[in-house]
């Protein structure tokens, strides 16, 4: 399985960016997909995922900023961010499971600053 993502960059406060993490093969095959992120000097955190039986489930932290989404034509799934706060500032991880394994991404650096 590959993750690859895509879309990271500089952002002003209350600005927007979009993520996409394209997968390798059927997308729909994977139990859960999304998005993880690390700060600086921090543990690596959810963002969003969508699970098969489940939904989406968000951070708190990005819950109404953040939308989750999965293009099963196009084996991506997207993170539309808006709203960006300086504590947004992160890398990026897209995140699968599938058959129990985890799978991540290379990452994304997303930096939100004026």
């Amino acid at each position: 399985v590959q993750l690859q993502a895509s879309g990271g960059g500089l952002a002003q406060p209350g600005g927007s960016l979009t993520l996409s993490c394209a997968a390798s093969g059927t997308i729909s095959r994977f139990k859960t997909i999304g998005w993880y992120r690390q700060a600086p000097g921090k543990q690596r955190d959810l963002v969003a995922t969508i699970s098969r039986g489940i939904g989406t489930n968000y951070a708190d932290s990005v819950k109404g900023r953040f939308t989750i989404s999965r293009d099963n034509a196009k084996d991506t799934v997207n993170l539309q961010m808006s709203s960006l706060k300086p504590e947004d500032t992160a890398v990026y991880y897209c995140y699968a499971v599938l058959d129990r394994v985890n799978y991540w991404g290379q990452g994304t650096l997303v930096t939100v600053s004026s």
